[in-house]
């Protein structure tokens, strides 16, 4: 009987094991270096949001600062001011001299040119501006003595508002208008531009707002406008108080 003699199966070569070990030992490495590119890729980024989170922080820290201690940082704005057009202020000059043609407005008026809440006002050379913002223009300056606290004047008047139409008239009404001047009887304008005038003269007044009747509901204007009066001082009247009995007026004369 044969002898059949059993030979151990022969183990795989010393280099092809070493060429696997040594493959897996480069694929690890491989697998190691870019676990660690990414790692490093990944806290670069974090790092990088990190520093710019931090910066927000500060900047949102610095503006609180700068609020609560009332300042605060010029910031550009996109806006752009508003700036005055010529042809608008000639349209508007234009069509203010067009209304007041309509309204028969008298010889030399001045005109108005409004835009919005302001208003500029367009006369010739021969009218004079007071430091109260009162306009004038004597076409007859008169003669004797300016009237004083106290007084009576007696006077005729006819009112205009910006447009050239006419609002009050005492020659329409037939009979002049009398008050005591330092009663408070009429606006602060008129008083003011009567006062310094002399029987006989003549002058035109534009009373600005802020020397204007109130404004209101329980008034009859209802929007701060420039009122014109051409006024004629006709006479001045002394004025003392009498008493009868329990009676107390006063007198002019």
């Amino acid at each position: 009987m044969p002898i059949i003699l059993s030979t151990p199966l022969l183990s795989e070569p010393s280099f092809l094991s070493y060429s696997r070990v040594q493959t897996f030992s480069t694929q690890r490495k491989k697998n190691a270096f870019c676990c660690l590119s990414h790692s490093l890729r990944d806290n670069g980024v974090q790092n990088r949001y990190g520093s710019h989170r931090e910066e927000n922080l500060r900047r949102r820290f610095l503006l609180f600062l700068l609020v609560s201690s009332g300042l605060s940082p010029t910031l550009s704005s996109s806006g752009k001011t508003k700036s005055k057009n010529p042809y608008d202020e000639k349209r508007l000059l234009e069509q203010n001299k067009r209304r007041q043609k309509e309204n028969n407005a008298p010889e030399d008026f001045p005109n108005f040119i409004r835009e919005g809440f302001e208003v500029k006002v367009v006369t010739s050379d021969d009218y004079i501006k007071s430091d109260s913002g009162l306009i004038y223009r004597d076409y007859e300056v008169g003669t004797g003595e300016c009237p004083k606290a106290g007084q009576q004047v007696t006077f005729h008047y006819t009112g205009y508002n910006e447009s050239g139409r006419r609002i009050d008239s005492t020659y329409l009404q037939g009979s002049p208008a009398r008050i005591r001047l330092g009663t408070k009887a009429v606006v602060p304008g008129f008083e003011e531009g009567i006062q310094d005038m002399r029987p006989g003269g003549k002058r035109r007044i534009i009373i600005p707002p802020e020397l204007g009747p109130p404004v209101g509901p329980s008034t009859f204007f209802s929007s701060k406008q420039f009122e014109v009066f051409d006024i004629e001082l006709l006479s001045i009247q002394n004025c003392q108080r009498r008493t009868i009995g329990f009676y107390s007026d006063v007198v002019c004369n």
